[in-house]
């Protein structure tokens, strides 16, 4: 069954993105849910004109997303965590939440729902590395280093 997404779903698709899933699935979670419009010919023309209008609008964000993609992978970015008395490990963990603020400190704008951590959890000092997806097309790796407050 073809489904019109109305919102990012991971592992499906991007919003207003043309996909076809299991019948079920579709019934039962994704239209009740409003996740997404059957593809029906009255919901495929609307969609059709309304990727034909964004188009060029599509281009100018993705040229944004692409200018901080550069810059990000150029940047240094710390995150500042609490460490216990060996210096080493830290009291919780760093999540997406700290790094997005740590980035917007740096002037770029990133949601923390874009951001994922790769590797395990961050529980000690040290380097590490993150996915920041910026557009449906731009995503980079930038690396970030967690330091002692």
């Amino acid at each position: 069954m073809e489904i019109i997404l109305r919102e990012d779903i991971e592992n499906l698709g991007f919003k207003d993105e043309l996909v076809s899933v299991k019948p079920g699935y579709a019934r039962n979670f994704l239209i009740p849910q409003g996740k997404a419009l059957a593809a029906t010919t009255s919901n495929r023309k609307v969609w059709e004109e309304n990727m034909r209008q964004r188009s060029h609008k599509e281009a100018k964000v993705r040229e944004v997303a692409e200018a901080t993609a550069k810059a990000l992978k150029d940047a240094t970015i710390t995150v500042g965590a609490k460490v216990g008395e060996a210096g080493k490990k830290i009291f919780g963990s760093v999540n997406t939440i700290q790094l997005a603020d740590a980035i917007n400190a740096k002037g770029h704008h990133v949601d923390k729902k874009n951001i994922k951590i790769l590797g395990s959890q961050i529980k000690e000092i040290g380097a590490y590395q993150a996915e920041i997806r910026l557009h449906r097309e731009v995503s980079v790796t930038i690396n970030f280093e967690v330091i002692a407050e």
